[in-house]
């Protein structure tokens, strides 16, 4: 046994101060200039250390394979080169989210096994008393890489790379300042652009007041505005800048109605449909709230949004908290990695003891539940979480896809994830704790969303634009720091984060990333182009730092069936909500319900309010008046009262085993199949094409 040999290699803690700094500009190039036919480095990217010969391990079908290549270790990822390099394996400028490279806050744990000795986990403070034959990292995607060094396991180069990555873990997961004050993240205030560089995507950011006007249009809600009342932040730190209100409620009297709501998080419209509903989302209401008269009107304004009706749904009653959401994860994640000491006969026992797929399919029904009030009644239906932050976010994304043929294609769902979870407020920072900071606020509440995604996917696999392979790369490029989508917890922070950078610098595209022009590129009629407002990093919706053009290509849906017909509704077509119409809040004719446990309960006060302060007893119900099971089977067989539909309505199913295991997510550092982020074989490729076409027959539509 060599844990008793006299050979010991320790390796060094980092000492305190400041992140782990590289060689000075000139050896980074010299560096640079040496690995540059092996793969892209990003701007301020050095090589720590290098491996030749080392052997990456995939476990398929077919047995165990491995792939020949150089490991590397930079100060900011590891990545893995198979020699010959094939084009679209690392061939993308970023390349941060491709198979054989992991960003180091993506790593949650690293062992070293040898032999001669049981497997070791490391950490700074580790003595390795072995050079490892093998080295494995658990990522925090589910994804576990295998590098196996030379045969004889004693090539010093497996120690060093061993040591290197150690240390640049430790020291690389940092905080958001230290990533985001790198010098890899250039400033994009004022960028240099070439005539022939693609800009992002046709989808919204909703960073500019245009973009808020342009959906809205889309809409067609000819009865609400876009509010600047937020635009510095001063209403609510955690709100988007700007907000949908209704159009006759002056700014003035919405601003009275912040401070009666948790993190002054008040009722906004997330979406309208055409029929004349609204979709609205806002926190629960503020404990030590003592509302004024006109408070409370300015509070009914916004909740009945012109309608005579008020559906107010708990997310509290029917789905998880991000604790129980985190609980399971944790769970999950034992489950599926290659170590479980889950026997095979009780695997699936043990996936239904982990309650994730209960999750799943309490969102999922949660949200058909919504979709058929918005599709029945012309009513304002209210989604209230106590911090408006977390199942507020998922439920009204979902409800926007079952909803919206528009959210179902790639640039209108990440429109959608820009609207509901970027700008919304959605905490990433501290619900994906990228950096550490709190495993207490750690929740993937994201990742349950996904999944969500997914099974819809999988029921109509013809009405999305967008596939599998889009979803598993957007569920790891949230691990990815390199970018401001997924990195702070709201729109205000990623704007304090700007403001320290210089608005005159000028900074050009190169291998897909920001660095300062050259004064001779200038001199020759660059093109300089300003972007107002956006942040310094890029957004992860530039996939092309990331995927090569052949990945992209399979984010697109081959069996998507674009219908003919648009949705944008023609001003004029919904009822407007000034106008003759009456004023529930004035004329005392509004009915409030509450969505719970499947049934609408009325609601014999409108607001929890008694005598102008917040009553510390619970709502007083009635009985149920109806069922929403009823109310389904009732929308099946009759046609809708709402005068006009949204395109492509969709009604999933959510008993038993119609709500499946995401595989090829969960199970990608399994032991019997692991599955990258692409297919790897024919016989999968082919495989997939089967289950496609046999859902495909299976729905005539």
């Amino acid at each position: 046994m060599l844990s008793g040999s006299k050979n010991s290699f320790d390796i060094p803690q980092r000492p305190g101060g400041p992140a782990l700094r590289g060689p000075k500009s000139s050896e980074v190039k010299d560096k640079r200039n040496r690995n540059c036919l092996a793969f892209t480095c990003i701007p301020g990217e050095h090589v720590l250390e290098e491996a030749a010969h080392v052997k990456r391990i995939v476990r398929s079908r077919d047995g165990e394979e491995s792939m020949v290549g150089t490991l590397f270790c930079t100060n900011l990822r590891v990545v893995f080169v198979p020699q010959p390099a094939p084009r679209d394996a690392v061939g993308a400028p970023g390349c941060s989210a491709c198979l054989h490279v992991v960003a180091l806050p993506c790593i949650e744990r690293l062992v070293a096994v040898n032999s001669f000795t049981k497997a070791k986990v490391l950490t700074a403070s580790s003595t390795l008393k072995f050079i490892p034959e093998e080295l494995i990292l658990y990522c925090r995607d589910f994804r576990v890489l295998r590098f196996r060094f030379h045969d004889s396991g004693w090539e010093p180069r497996a120690f060093q790379v061993t040591q290197a990555i150690v240390q640049a873990q430790e020291g690389g997961g940092g905080s958001v300042a230290m990533w985001y004050g790198s010098a890899t993240l250039r400033n994009r205030e004022n960028t240099w652009l070439s005539k022939e560089e693609s800009a992002l995507p046709p989808m919204l950011l909703f960073e500019e007041t245009s973009d808020w006007e342009k959906e809205l249009r889309r809409l067609g809600a000819v009865g609400w505005r876009v509010s600047p009342a937020n635009e510095r932040f001063d209403m609510a730190t955690s709100l988007p800048k700007y907000l949908w209100v209704p159009s006759r409620l002056l700014d003035n009297e919405l601003k009275r109605a912040f401070a009666h709501f948790n993190a002054r998080r008040i009722p906004r419209m997330c979406w309208h449909h055409p029929g004349g509903s609204d979709l609205l989302r806002a926190a629960g209401f503020h404990a030590d709230s003592d509302p004024e008269k006109e408070d409370v009107r300015s509070v009914e304004a916004l909740l009945f949004a012109g309608h005579t009706q008020c559906v107010i749904v708990e997310m509290a009653d029917d789905l998880p908290s991000p604790a129980e959401i985190q609980l399971s994860a944790l769970k999950l994640r034992a489950l599926c990695l290659p170590d479980s000491s889950v026997a095979d006969e009780k695997w699936l026992s043990a996936l239904e003891g982990t309650h994730w797929l209960d999750h799943v399919r309490a969102c999922v029904r949660k949200a058909s539940e919504v979709a058929a009030l918005l599709a029945e009644r012309s009513c304002s239906v209210v989604l209230q979480e106590s911090e408006d932050r977390d199942l507020n976010c998922l439920l009204a994304s979902l409800v926007q896809i079952l909803s919206d043929s528009h959210a179902r294609t790639q640039s209108g769902f990440q429109s959608l994830l820009q609207k509901e979870w970027v700008v919304a407020g959605h905490p990433f920072q501290q619900r994906l704790n990228l950096f550490r900071d709190s495993d207490r606020e750690e929740s993937p509440v994201f990742l349950l969303f996904l999944d969500c995604t997914w099974q819809l996917l999988q029921q109509f696999p013809a009405s999305f634009e967008f596939t599998e392979t889009y979803l598993v790369a957007l569920h790891d490029s949230s691990y990815v720091p390199f970018f401001s989508t997924f990195l702070f917890n709201c729109q205000w922070e990623r704007d304090r984060r700007n403001q320290h950078r210089a608005s005159n610098q000028l900074y050009a595209l190169v291998n897909g990333w920001w660095e300062p022009p050259p004064l001779e590129i200038l001199s020759k009629g660059g093109c300089l182009v300003k972007k107002g407002g956006g942040p310094c990093l890029p957004h992860i919706w530039d996939w092309a730092l990331c995927y090569t053009t052949q990945q992209r290509a399979q984010f697109r849906n081959p069996a998507y069936a674009r219908h003919c017909s648009s949705t944008v509704v023609p001003n004029g077509s919904s009822a407007p909500l000034g106008g003759d119409k009456p004023d529930p809040a004035l004329s005392g004719s509004g009915s409030v319900y509450l969505l719970a446990k499947g049934s609408l309960l009325l609601q014999t006060h409108l607001f929890p309010w008694e005598n102008g302060s917040l009553s510390r007893k619970p709502w007083r119900r009635t009985q149920s008046s109806e069922s929403l099971g009823e109310q389904e089977r009732s929308l099946r067989c009759k046609p809708s009262s709402c005068p006009l539909q949204p395109e492509g309505l969709l009604r999933p199913a959510f008993v038993g085993p119609l709500i499946q295991f995401w595989r090829r997510c969960y199970l990608r550092g399994s032991q019997e199949v692991q599955h990258g982020l692409l297919a790897s074989t024919r016989a999968e490729i082919a495989e997939e094409l089967d289950l496609l076409r046999q859902r495909l027959a299976a729905d005539p539509e």
